[in-house]
């Protein structure tokens, strides 16, 4: 049951943020609702590598605050600029490790902000397509470089000393 606390709040949470009021009763009924749903369809144990680094997370956290800054500049600039005339790219990224959670957490951090965002995944390959708004012929890279970036902070602020120490070996994981 302890496990199953934080999945229960959030439904709650969630619960109470449809309906849109904070009150007794609302939570109440979240609650219920919470319980039936994680009785009727109960999650099956995941296990991850997951190591959370609070200082490391913390610096993803702001890097990713930054970068919705700056990307909602840069497209707000395009728009003005260039209006539908705006060029984009769809740019192959290789990833460097190979698990599910990280590559996900990655596709979720490439998509936060405006601009970018991941198409489609290739899980056997570990490649992740990502669409670029604002790009030039020689921009690919550039891309490549910001999503192998973004994967270096995940690493290190979640992911296992094995999967940190592949990153850090890796000559274009900076961050």
């Amino acid at each position: 049951m302890l496990r199953r606390l934080p999945l229960l709040l959030w439904l709650t949470l969630v619960w109470v943020m449809l309906w849109g009021t904070l009150d007794a009763g609302t939570v109440f009924f979240g609650l219920i609702v919470a319980l039936l749903v994680t009785a009727v369809f109960p999650m099956p144990p995941i296990t991850t590598n997951i190591v959370v680094r609070p200082h490391r997370l913390a610096h993803l956290v702001l890097y990713l605050a930054w970068d919705l800054l700056i990307s909602t500049a840069r497209v707000a600039w395009q728009a003005v600029r260039y209006g539908p005339n705006a060029k984009a790219g769809i740019v192959a990224v290789t990833m460097l490790t190979d698990s599910d959670h990280l590559t996900a957490m990655v596709a979720n951090g490439v998509s936060l902000a405006p601009g970018k965002f991941v198409m489609q995944i290739d899980r056997a390959n570990r490649i992740c397509y990502v669409y670029a708004l604002g790009m030039g012929e020689h921009d690919a890279e550039s891309v490549r470089r910001d999503v192998l970036s973004l994967e270096a902070k995940v690493v290190r602020a979640v992911g296992s000393p094995a999967e940190v120490a592949m990153v850090e070996a890796h000559p274009k994981a900076e961050g």
